[in-house]
C-alpha cells in the first residue's frame, strides 16, 4: 500500500488558482484507480421491475491508522447498479436521528424524486417509497448530505451505476469514488458546514486511505471517476498509461485525451475514461490527488506478472452511444435569465428553510431554450449544480459550446459562465449552490418547466 502523507509533488506543479482554472472551459482531466465492480443489478421484484432497498443509519470508516474506526452515517444497501431504460422501485427508510433526503445527481427528468421540490424529507424512523425511471446510461450518485450542513455527522454518498443496452468494448468496469473528510483529534469527524479549525483534512478512495490496483497488459478498463468531496474541487494524475475521455457527469462526449494524464472534477462531478494498459509486466504508476494546495500519492497502479490480456492493444474505441441529448441547441430565441451566485443573502435559502411556496428562480416552457448567466459574487470559487437537465457550456460569445454536457460547473470569484439548456422535462427542479470552502453553507432554489 502506498501511504498518504503531506508530499508536494515537482511532477504534479498546480496551485488553487491554477486547478481553478483548469474547471473553466473544460481542461477536464482524467484519473483512474479501481474497486467496486458495476456487474449485476439488485434484486428484481417479482413483476420483472428492479427494486432497491436503502437505509440511512449509522457506520463507521477507519480514516486514521491504527485508531478506532470513525462513526459516520451512510445509505446502506446493494449496489446501485442497473440498465438504461430501467425503472427501479426504491424503497428508503431513515434510520437516522435527524431528517434525511435523498438527491439522485445527474437523473435528468425525474420530478417525483427530486429532493424537497418532489420528495420532503423524510423524518427519523420514516419510510418512502418513489419510482426512479432511469432514461440515461452512464455514472451518477445517490447523495444523502443535502441536509447535513451542521449536522452531528457526514454522511457518505453512494456511486449510482446506469449501464448501457448496447455493447461496450471494455474488458472491466471499475468504480472511483474519492471523499474527502475533516477529523478532530478525538477522531470524530466534523460535518460540513461547520468551521474546520483544529481539524486534519483525510481522503478516501473508494472507503480506502490508500489503494493499489493490479491490471494485465493490453487490458482495457472502464474508470469511472466521482468527486464525492463535499466541497473541494480535485485534481488526480496518472502519467505513462493510454487514457481517453468518454464521459462527462453521466453523458457521452467527444472523445479528448486529458492534458497531461490530469483530471479535474468539482464536487459531485464524474467522469468516465477508458485507459489501455500498454506498459510492461511490473511497471508501476503512482496516482496523485491535488487539492489546491498541494499533491500527495493516494495510490499506485501495478501492470501484473499475468500473460497480457491480447497480444495486441485494442483499437482507439469509438464514442460510448448517445443517450439521446440533442446535438445542437438553437441559442437565437432561447429564455435568457442572470442568476447570482455568492455575495449577500437573497433569494437563496438553506435546504433545511426551503418552502416550495418561494417564488422560482424562473420559468421556461417545455422544449424551449433556457440560458442562465452564472455570475460569482463571492470571494472564491462558487459551485452550481443544475437539477433535472444536462446543460452546455457555452463560449464567451455565445457562438459554440464545450463538446461536452454538465450538470455541474465551479466558477471563480467575480467570473460570468453561461450554460444552456433545453428544458425537455416538465416539473419542478432544484438548483444548488456552494462555495468551495468546508464552512460555507450549501444554498438551494427551484426553477419550474411547464
Amino acid at each position: 500500500m502506498v501511504r498518504i502523507g503531506p508530499m508536494a509533488s515537482p511532477e504534479f506543479p498546480l496551485n488553487r488558482r491554477e486547478l481553478m482554472a483548469g474547471l473553466g472551459a473544460a481542461a477536464l482531466a482524467p484519473m483512474w484507480p479501481v474497486a467496486g465492480r458495476a456487474q449485476g443489478s439488485p434484486q428484481g421484484n417479482p413483476q420483472g421491475r428492479p427494486s432497491l432497498v436503502l437505509q440511512a443509519k449509522p457506520d463507521s470508516l477507519a480514516l486514521r491508522p491504527g485508531s478506532a474506526a470513525t462513526p459516520i452515517w451512510s445509505l446502506q444497501g446493494p449496489e446501485l447498479a442497473f440498465k438504461r431504460g430501467d425503472t427501479v422501485a426504491v424503497d428508503f427508510g431513515n434510520g437516522l436521528p435527524v431528517p434525511a433526503v435523498l438527491n439522485w445527481r445527474g437523473i435528468d427528468g425525474a420530478p417525483a424524486t427530486e429532493p424537497l421540490t418532489g420528495r420532503p424529507p423524510l423524518a427519523a424512523s420514516g419510510k418512502d417509497a418513489v419510482q426512479l425511471s432511469l432514461r440515461h446510461a452512464g455514472t451518477f450518485l445517490c447523495e444523502p448530505w443535502l441536509l447535513d450542513d451542521g449536522q452531528a455527522q457526514p454522511s457518505r454518498p453512494r456511486p449510482l451505476i446506469v449501464r448501457e443496452t448496447e455493447p461496450v468494448a471494455v474488458d472491466r468496469d471499475e468504480v472511483l469514488l474519492i471523499e474527502d473528510w475533516r477529523v478532530r483529534p478525538d477522531g470524530t469527524a466534523l460535518a460540513p458546514g461547520i468551521d474546520p479549525k483544529d481539524t486534519v483534512p483525510v481522503h478516501t478512495i473508494n472507503g480506502q486511505t490508500s489503494i493499489d490496483l493490479s491490471a494485465r497488459s493490453n487490458e482495457r478498463v472502464r474508470l469511472r471517476i466521482i468527486n464525492g468531496c463535499q466541497r473541494s474541487v480535485i485534481a488526480v494524475k496518472l502519467e505513462g498509461l493510454d487514457v481517453r475521455v468518454m464521459a462527462v457527469d453521466g453523458q457521452p462526449s467527444e472523445l479528448f485525451q486529458p492534458r497531461n494524464g490530469a483530471v479535474v472534477l468539482v464536487p459531485g462531478g464524474r467522469i468516465d475514461v477508458f485507459v489501455d494498459v500498454t506498459a510492461t509486466a511490473g511497471t508501476e504508476t503512482p496516482i496523485l490527488l491535488h487539492d489546491g494546495k498541494e499533491a500527495r500519492p493516494i495510490g499506485k497502479i501495478r501492470v501484473a506478472s499475468e500473460p497480457p490480456t491480447r497480444p495486441v492493444p485494442l483499437p482507439p474505441a469509438p464514442p460510448l452511444p448517445s443517450n439521446g441529448l440533442p446535438e445542437r441547441i438553437e441559442l437565437k430565441n432561447a429564455t435568457r435569465v442572470d442568476l447570482a451566485l455568492g455575495g449577500p443573502p437573497g433569494d437563496w435559502v438553506t435546504p433545511a428553510n426551503f418552502a416550495a411556496t418561494a417564488p422560482p428562480a424562473f420559468r421556461a416552457k417545455t422544449d424551449r431554450t433556457v440560458v442562465l448567466a452564472l455570475t460569482n459574487r463571492a470571494a472564491i470559487a462558487t459551485v452550481f449544480y443544475l437539477h433535472g437537465h444536462h446543460f452546455r457550456l457555452l463560449d464567451r460569445l455565445d457562438d459554440g459550446w464545450k463538446p461536452f454536457w454538465l450538470d455541474t460547473l465551479a466558477i471563480e470569484p467575480g467570473q460570468t459562465q453561461r450554460i444552456a439548456f433545453l428544458a425537455e422535462y416538465a416539473g419542478r427542479y432544484l438548483i444548488e449552490s456552494v462555495a468551495t470552502d468546508w464552512a460555507a453553507p450549501r444554498l438551494v432554489r427551484w426553477y419550474a418547466v411547464e
